[in-house]
């Protein structure tokens, strides 16, 4: 891997992202604009208290999966990709590449996405602030990486989203966002160990009660594991001709 090609390649992708208003709306606006919703369905409960931390792992994670799968379907079926990859630069270059601009954008949602629950839907957070953000950018950097792999496998942008059912929602069900891991029957919570979903809301939960470093740090660790996994069997799995 070249690290003069790789930043090269998030350059572009960042001008590219700069210049799509749609995009910057999606990554900054809308997962705030979701947690606003769920704030406002349970005004005066303690339910968003019960269930904010967990949307704070899931809606960066599903926004950054869409985000960047569709973006880099978008790439290919253009040529960009195809047209690049017949030049020095390698796969490794171009993913981890595109990793590392998504990762950018995915910091600065995860960002804004808790200020905005904490500051302004007023969600009660025991442990710090600062593990709150770094819990909630791992996670969109899950969706991040999750969205490079679909995106190396599908064909079209319809294809990349057509993959939701088989890598998001079963995270989303069996996360522990609906019930507690816990109290799932034993083969469900046995699922739901190999889920990196599951432990990203393990760790957002374990801040917001907050839990012992080593709750918040062991799921957080098994996230970034699959993180990196997926980004670099993306890289791997990336076809250099678009079908």
């Amino acid at each position: 891997m070249n690290l003069t090609r790789t930043f090269a390649t998030s350059g572009r992708v960042l001008r590219q992202l700069g210049h799509d208003p749609r995009s910057i709306v999606l990554l900054l606006v809308a997962p705030s604009l979701l947690v606003g919703l769920f704030a406002w369905l349970f005004t005066d409960t303690s339910v968003f208290d019960g269930i904010g931390p967990a949307i704070l792992a899931l809606f960066p994670f599903v926004v950054m999966f869409l985000i960047t799968s569709v973006t880099t379907l978008r790439e290919r079926r253009s040529g960009t990709l195809e047209r690049l990859l017949s030049t020095p630069i390698g796969r490794f270059d171009l993913i981890f590449g595109y990793a590392f601009a998504f990762g950018l954008a995915a910091i600065v949602q995860a960002f804004v996405t808790v200020l905005f629950a904490v500051r302004v839907c007023g969600l009660d957070v025991e442990g710090p602030l600062w593990s709150l953000g770094l819990v909630a950018v791992v996670d969109a950097l899950l969706g991040t990486a999750l969205g490079l792999l679909a995106s190396a496998f599908a064909r079209t942008e319809f294809q990349a989203v057509q993959f939701m059912p088989l890598l998001v929602f079963p995270q989303i069900i069996l996360g522990g966002l609906f019930m507690p891991r816990d109290q799932m029957p034993d083969v469900l919570h046995a699922i739901s160990d190999w889920l990196p979903l599951s432990h990203a809301i393990d760790a957002v939960n374990a801040v917001a009660a907050g839990d012992p470093a080593w709750d918040v740090y062991r799921p957080l660790s098994i996230v970034s594991a699959f993180t990196v996994g997926a980004v670099l069997l993306a890289s791997l799995t990336l076809p250099r001709r678009t079908p």
